[in-house]
């Protein structure tokens, strides 16, 4: 056995006490559900659980995932930010809808979302960018993101000049920055149970506000 396969077979899940989750309940709404499990999870010690995989497809249909950060989750949808030139926005400009992936292994649960996207506003843009860090700036202000790099020596000195003008300029604007929102049509709520027999509670838009179901694990 090789020492890939011997790590791979040796690996446990979720080695540790998972708490339980009772459907019936659940809100009549996925948004507040989502914000009990996300806080849980932060206070739980989940590392990064504001990450979150983002699926795309490109305009021939073929499927596109990455891990971006969430910057918020309302009445709306759920909130990432990105450039409208990079790959994802190229790809959500062709084909407006996405999927969500929260993966949260401190406490076995999984969030799924699935919707249409929208854009935010040049302005929330902006104050979403200019409410984060230095770095975040100045990285927002090199753009070419999906570009091909012809070296790393290029995106340093790229990188450098950004930084000094994000330190010198901290409200100067990153056009191509982008607000994109999730609209969600189903939301999955993952509840993992180490003797396998996990809860799996599905959020369906309706007409008339919100489906609720549970789904075999």
């Amino acid at each position: 056995m090789t020492d890939f396969h011997h790590a791979l077979r040796s690996l446990r899940v979720w080695d540790t006490d998972l708490p339980s989750f009772d459907p019936a309940s659940a809100p009549p709404e996925p948004l507040p559900l989502f914000h009990d499990w996300f806080t849980a999870a932060a206070a739980a010690g989940q590392t990064e659980p504001h990450t979150l995989s983002l699926a795309t497809a490109d305009e021939d249909g073929r499927p596109d995932v990455r891990t971006v950060m969430l910057h918020g989750a309302d009445a709306r949808g759920w909130h990432f930010a990105s450039h409208a030139t990079s790959a994802k926005g190229r790809q959500l400009a062709a084909r407006p809808e996405a999927a969500l992936g929260f993966y949260w292994p401190v406490q076995g649960r999984q969030v799924r979302i699935r919707g249409h996207v929208t854009t935010g506003t040049p302005e929330e843009a902006y104050e979403d960018l200019h409410a984060r860090t230095t770095g975040a700036l100045a990285s927002a202000l090199v753009g070419r993101q999906s570009e091909v790099l012809d070296s790393p020596a290029t995106l340093a000195e790229a990188s450098a000049a950004a930084w000094r003008r994000a330190e010198e300029e901290p409200d100067a604007a990153a056009p191509t920055w982008t607000m994109y929102v999730v609209e969600p049509a189903e939301v999955e709520f993952f509840q993992g149970d180490a003797r396998r027999r996990h809860v799996r509670l599905r959020y369906r838009r309706t007409q008339d506000g919100w489906a609720r179901e549970l789904l075999w694990p």
